[in-house]
């Protein structure tokens, strides 16, 4: 058996770090960072409201009286029900951002379970705002620390200690009581396959709708006295599940925010299929009479290997957005995406759900260049429009470049390489995923016109991003974000798309 001591200790210092955290003293980069964090989060959460999926989770679902908001859902209910139904409605379409050391979603984890249970305390927009950046961090470095086993899907493990952590200082704990609740949370993991997804399983949703649950249930035992920090860390993640670095969770602590490693997304699908997703757009935008021999603007810092332009009046241009779909496909001939480990096994050229098109690197780059958006409306297509997607995806192969692979988890590249009809061949780079915080990240000025195309909504999002930028002052969050229960029922648009059932 391995020794647990390292995790009990790390976890206290971790959580004593986290109880003593105030608002007024972080960095002012950190809390501009939580804003955009909490924008994105309510934006997610709201379009994936919009989906049928949720929409008949809802009716299907109990949901008794109680004070806490559904958000999109029209319906105030208890505490626990509402952080289920808005976990698994912020992860239904693929949006939510993301760590990139924690290699899955902290706030997806931690902010359904803290702002539930927010609104129903009534607390004031400080608390709030500490628990959810507490949560954020702790959850992010319990993912850091934490290397899954092959097959492992994160959803639903590690991030639970951050729902626990935030939960448990909005209940106002002392210190051994918050590492009571996160050394608790450790203990209450989902052990999901990430086949799972890759087959369009929903259940995949639904491991968030319980981490949401666990984290209250951990901060509540926690609450009560009847549960201890015994270092459950090293057994869950280090033993069961993969393996476990404890001194990661304490390593630079209130120095390296880990929130200001996160990415969002622009597209709807696995952030592994977001390089190679961006390059597809690229190629769909270059004008391919550019150059006319060999490799086409190479973009990966290589030299160009020769290629005769002719003569400015002489070019027509040649853009695959302009043409057609049937004329686009005869257009390719082929496309290899080389990319890392983690992304080379997303290489289904077939699906049966909208999730697990999600999960396919052929589905995103086939997205990208028949439509350029991979959007949540996209991946539900049927008709002639599947079925185009379907014969572009198949035209598109997938494998791992070790040297690829040995730049994670600083990056997550990829290299795409598509051949056109005529034989010539354009070659493309992306070190990380637009949105990245080490390539071309989104700002408090980007960000909220990506989110007004997810949702259709210019309106909406100012709406979200003052709630985002004033809940600190606010003196109590509950009427705000009960506000966000009927902020947006209506159909969903084509934007937003008709997500998949939770």
């Amino acid at each position: 058996m391995p020794t647990t001591e390292p995790a009990a200790g790390h976890t206290a210092e971790l959580s004593a770090w986290a109880t003593g955290l105030t608002w007024h003293d972080t960095p002012e980069r950190v809390r501009r960072r939580l804003s955009l964090v909490l924008l994105d989060t309510l934006a997610v959460a709201l379009a994936g409201a919009r989906t049928e999926g949720q929409r008949r989770l809802r009716s299907a679902w109990p949901q008794p009286p109680g004070d806490a908001p559904v958000f999109g859902g029209g319906s105030l209910t208890h505490t626990d029900t509402a952080a289920y139904l808005n976990a698994t409605a912020l992860v239904s379409c693929e949006l939510d951002e993301g760590g990139k050391y924690a290699k899955g979603h902290p706030a997806g984890h931690a902010f359904p379970a803290i702002l539930t249970l927010a609104a129903s305390l009534g607390a004031t927009g400080e608390q709030t705002a500490r628990a959810l950046l507490a949560g954020y961090e702790v959850a992010a470095r319990f993912g850091r620390a934490t290397a899954l086993r092959p097959g492992v899907h994160p959803h639903g493990n590690w991030g639970v200690t951050g729902a626990a952590a935030g939960c448990a200082l909005l209940l106002g704990l002392p210190a051994p009581r918050v590492a009571a609740a996160v050394d608790t949370a450790c203990g209450l993991p989902v052990a999901g396959h990430f086949d799972s997804a890759l087959d369009g399983h929903r259940v995949r949703d639904a491991w968030m709708g319980t981490a949401a649950h666990s984290g209250l249930a951990a901060a509540r035992l926690a609450a009560a006295g009847v549960v201890e920090n015994t270092g459950t860390a090293a057994l869950t993640y280090g033993t069961l599940l993969g393996d476990f670095d404890p001194a990661a969770l304490t390593r630079g602590l209130g120095a390296d925010w880990q929130i200001e490693h996160n990415y969002f997304k622009r597209h709807a699908s696995c952030s592994y299929t977001h390089p190679a997703a961006d390059l597809a757009l690229e190629l769909r935008e270059r004008d391919l009479d550019g150059d006319r021999v060999g490799e086409h603007g190479r973009n990966d810092g290589q030299p160009h290997t020769g290629g005769n332009h002719p003569p400015e009046g002489d070019r027509h241009g040649d853009r695959l957005r302009d043409l057609p779909p049937a004329q686009l496909l005869d257009r390719i001939a082929g496309v290899t995406v080389e990319t890392h480990a983690l992304a080379a096994p997303l290489d289904r050229t077939h699906w049966d759900s909208a999730l697990a098109a999600m999960f396919s690197v052929p589905y995103a780059v086939a997205a990208a260049l028949l439509h350029g958006r991979v959007a949540p409306a996209t991946a539900e297509a049927t008709g002639p429009a599947r079925q185009e997607l379907l014969a572009l995806a198949r035209k598109v192969t997938v494998s791992e470049d070790p040297a690829l692979t040995a730049r994670l988890p600083h990056e997550r590249p990829a290299r795409l390489t598509a051949v056109l009809d005529d034989g010539r061949s354009v070659r493309l780079y992306a070190p990380n995923p637009v949105g990245d915080t080490d390539h071309r990240p989104f700002t408090a000025r980007t960000l909220p016109l990506v989110l007004a195309d997810v949702l259709g909504d210019t309106g909406l999002v100012d709406r979200l991003e003052h709630l985002a930028d004033t809940l600190p002052e606010t003196a109590d969050v509950g009427p705000p974000l009960r506000a966000l229960a009927a902020a947006d029922t209506r159909e969903p648009t084509t934007s937003a798309g008709t997500g998949g059932t939770a």
